[in-house]
């Protein structure tokens, strides 16, 4: 076409406008060297949209993967907050604070700010479409650091929690046999006497102490890797990579296994549980309400604990799992049904535990009666024979006669009474034996079960429980550190998933030291829980005060397609920041009042004993919690200073073959502008944008024919961001 033609028909000119954006892209020209590569802005605010709107640049929506149906994602948040605390975190807080009472104080709780603390992670992750870090950075650059402190705290929390998995690994393996192996104290070598640690303690016990961890007498104590509990932690974290390589892709069809498997097995469990003798005595008891106690600061101050961590706010992984939903999905709806399917399961996992519980303090009971033969021997030396009831016979004695034999006894012998060394076998002191975490998963249960008629097939059960109960966790803590850098640094997630386990793995080596129990108590109570309190009231600030409210209404209206309650309104405004700032506040004072120890298992006394931690163990402690709220000022003083670009988030680049641009003119009213800067939360989709191309049907045929180019993530992009070129003459085209 001559360059200054002016007799070229317009249908001409049609035909070649048609040409398709392929054979466009595939022209060669050397004066093109600017658009060899350009910009995608994945988060660039609204601002900056609009103003690369109107120098005629198309805007790059990135394709993002999406769940297979409703049910894979409810089962992922499902499997995300329902874990281990389930079963031994609940049930242990519930006995130790009040019994039934105790879930009152947890119910109010959770209405006032699990509820809605869960609701606006989901409809964040939801709108914005972006991992922990794209999500606050979005709202607000300077408190883009909100992010980074999630992600830290999550690969914190992944690196001792596959570690748990690891030991249910462990145990897993060792249960087809029968007996069990911790059913009975070993033997010395070459010899017929019981090994004095496994007979000061009990056999399960010594089993989870020494043959499963070989633990050392102190943190200080290395003792070199535990070479089993080294081959479950790399199984453990070969597991979860190869679950989580493909992102949800893969770990959603694993969730309708790992999240639905705990259910069959708890509700297996409570049915046997209760055909066993003594159960109803352990339900009994744990529902019997001691109002009392419900009146202490302290069980509230525990219970908004459980209910903050049990939903595993802060973490990202909520955020990640709703950011692959339809904008559209209704997530009110799916705040409240997670929430009470959480709920529900901590109070069936309760039933089922103390069902367990009841069974074994009905067999230690039975053989603390036993004691018997001990009064029959003190019988006319320490013991008259005038203190025994003429009804009890000694050769079938129950709890009830043993019980009224020790309290005459007791009345009378008061000052010589220890010496006799009689066990009161009192069956509600028994229960009264708070044991949660480790020792009620590895120690309490596992002995109960040895007395399960076929106790193999139910250790089985129970530690593949477990383990499917840790992956669900895992999956949602991974998440939250994968989508978060794969939509900022745009690496491929392969890349990234695998080289994650492989640092955790590495750094998770020192959990599997003889030592490495100490560690695990050290990360869980210092990398988890003051970080995470700062980041969830910092998230809710940052959209109740700096985003606002109101606004935030109104993106949810348009999101849901009606408004939510007024209810949450308030919530997030004024009571839930109040009472994470209490919580907050309780929680530093508790920390102070408390100097950091911890439990150490002396194998000379064969029992725990609390130790202090050393200088450097108290360095770490402080690292810790340090390392993991550091980013949140760093970022904040970085571009409160503009040593950093606050529209900087992360932007990636995509290589193009140089091509011919057709130049545009883009016209855009004030009122669309405004619109555009009018919400930060409302990222419109390519179908509901205003297109910066010309509606002309050649346009529309150049459009439909765009091919997509594969991002740096793996992932395809829709469209690509091309600059206008106003110097270009028209017949260039």
């Amino acid at each position: 076409m001559p360059k200054n033609s002016k007799t070229v028909k317009r249908a001409d000119l049609d035909d070649e406008v048609k040409e398709s954006v392929k054979d466009l892209l595939s022209n060669e020209d050397s004066c093109d060297d600017s658009f060899k590569k350009s910009m995608l802005a994945v988060c660039a605010p609204a601002e900056e949209k609009a103003r690369q709107a109107e120098e005629g640049m198309m805007i790059v929506e990135e394709e993002r993967p999406a769940w297979s149906s409703k049910l894979q994602y409810i089962l992922a948040q499902v499997g995300f907050s329902v874990g281990l605390g389930n079963v031994w975190r609940f049930p242990y807080l519930c006995q130790k604070n009040g019994g039934g009472a105790y879930l009152v104080p947890y119910f109010i709780l959770l209405v006032l700010i699990g509820i809605p603390l869960f609701f606006l992670e989901l409809a964040v992750g939801q709108r914005i479409r972006r991992g922990s870090i794209g999500v606050w950075n979005y709202i607000s650059p300077r408190l883009g650091g909100i992010g980074f402190a999630s992600c830290v705290v999550c690969f914190f929390v992944a690196l001792y929690y596959n570690v748990i998995i690891g030991w249910s690994l462990f145990y897993f393996s060792q249960s087809f046999q029968h007996p069990l192996p911790w059913n009975e104290c070993p033997l010395v070598k070459n010899a017929t006497n019981i090994v004095p640690e496994c007979e000061k303690s009990s056999a399960t016990t010594y089993y989870w102490y020494r043959e499963a961890l070989d633990i050392s007498n102190s943190i200080s104590e290395s003792g070199g890797l535990n070479w089993r509990m080294t081959l479950c932690l790399l199984a453990a974290w070969s597991m979860v990579c190869l679950a989580m390589i493909k992102g949800i892709q893969s770990s959603g069809k694993v969730m309708y296994f790992s999240s639905l498997f705990p259910y069959v097995v708890l509700f297996c469990f409570l049915v046997r549980a209760l055909l066993l003798k003594g159960s109803v005595d352990g339900i009994v008891h744990m529902f019997t309400p001691k109002l009392e106690i419900m009146l202490e600061p302290k069980v509230w101050r525990e219970a908004a604990t459980q209910v903050f961590f049990a939903l595993g706010l802060g973490f990202g992984g909520v955020i990640a799992f709703s950011s692959y939903n339809k904008r559209d999905n209704n997530c009110h709806f799916d705040a409240v049904l997670v929430s009470f399917i959480n709920f529900f399961t901590s109070v069936l996992a309760t039933l089922v535990v103390f069902a367990v519980l009841g069974f074994k303090a009905n067999i230690m009971n039975a053989k603390c009666v036993e004691n018997t033969k001990k009064i029959v021997g003190y019988l006319g030396n320490e013991i008259s024979h005038d203190l025994i009831p003429h009804h009890i016979n000694f050769s079938q004695v129950s709890t009830e006669d043993y019980q009224q034999m020790i309290e005459i006894i007791r009345g009378v012998k008061e000052n010589d009474y220890s010496r006799l060394g009689l066990d009161s076998c009192d069956l509600t002191e028994e229960l009264n034996k708070a044991v949660q975490g480790t020792g009620l998963a590895f120690i309490a249960f596992t002995e109960a079960m040895t007395h399960f008629p076929a106790s193999p097939f139910w250790s089985v059960m129970f530690f593949l429980m477990l383990v499917n109960l840790g992956l669900g966790s895992m999956f949602g803590t991974i998440e939250g550190i994968i989508t978060p850098i794969v939509d900022t640094f745009k690496v491929r997630k392969e890349f990234l998933t695998v080289g994650c386990c492989f640092l955790a793995f590495g750094i998770g080596l020192i959990f599997v030291q003889r030592s490495g129990n100490y560690f695990v108590t050290m990360f869980d109570d210092y990398s988890a829980t003051l970080p995470l309190l700062i980041v969830v009231f910092l998230e809710n600030m940052a959209v109740a005060w700096v985003y606002g409210t109101d606004k935030f209404f109104d993106d949810l209206k348009d999101m849901l397609g009606f408004t939510p309650f007024r209810y949450y309104y308030y919530m997030w405004k004024y009571v839930t920041p109040l009472l994470l700032l209490a919580l907050l506040g309780a929680s530093l004072i508790q920390m102070g009042l408390t100097p950091p120890s911890y439990s150490a298992w002396i194998q000379e006394l064969a029992h725990e004993q609390s130790l202090s931690f050393p200088p450097w163990g108290l360095a770490v402690c402080i690292t810790l919690v340090v390392a993991a709220i550091l980013p949140v000022p760093v970022v904040f003083f970085l571009r409160y200073f503009n040593l950093i670009d606050e529209n900087a988030c992360g932007m990636s680049t995509i290589s193009y073959k140089k091509g011919r641009i057709m130049k545009e003119s883009v016209r855009r009213t004030r009122e669309e502008d405004e619109g555009d800067d009018a919400s930060l939360l409302q990222v419109k989709t390519p179908s509901e944008a205003p297109s910066p191309m010309p509606s002309s049907s050649s346009h529309r045929k150049q459009s439909s024919s765009t091919q997509a180019d594969p991002a740096s993530n793996g992932h395809y992009s829709v469209g690509y961001l091309m600059a206008d070129m106003p110097d270009m003459p028209e017949s260039d085209l």
